[in-house]
């Protein structure tokens, strides 16, 4: 697979969640070219605010390999991950990330604290934006505008 097809399924689960009535955030872990975790958030039905996308596909991959560390590996999701989930996903040794819409509110990576241009951050992966940008910003508005009326 390639990288729009690896985004389009992180899009896959953020449509999935939307309709599940959590906010439409999709990610996939992928290790030498196998999706070893994938999620869309689930805030909502676990009663559990670190349950965004980011963190549960990461928790999917680390169960999957059975080890705490994804070195090499790369996560595709569909907005720029928050701090926390920057920091897990630094924390996980993520090798690459990649996603779609920015977050100019709430996003911790080219936004906001920018975690990964801290002195303090151990690790940080390769970052690479604007992957499917138009459908993961359009998909959130959708969602928000659709809660509005």
């Amino acid at each position: 697979m390639k990288t729009n097809e690896f985004m389009a399924l992180a899009l896959d689960e953020a449509r999935a969640a939307g309709e599940r009535g959590e906010v439409p955030i999709g990610a996939v872990v992928v290790l030498d070219g196998t999706v070893i975790g994938r999620s869309g958030n689930r805030t909502r039905a676990l009663n559990d605010i670190t349950a965004h996308a980011e963190i549960t596909a990461i928790r999917m991959a680390c169960e999957a390999l059975g080890q705490e560390r994804l070195t090499g590996a790369d996560l595709y999701v569909t907005l720029e991950p928050c701090t926390m989930c920057a920091a897990a996903i630094s924390f996980a040794r993520i090798r690459r990330l990649y996603y779609g819409a920015e977050d100019p509110k709430g996003g911790g990576v080219d936004n906001g604290v920018r975690f990964y241009a801290q002195p303090t951050c151990h690790h940080a992966p390769e970052v690479y934006s604007g992957i499917n940008e138009v459908q993961a910003a359009e998909m959130l508005r959708e969602f928000f505008r659709g809660k509005r009326e």
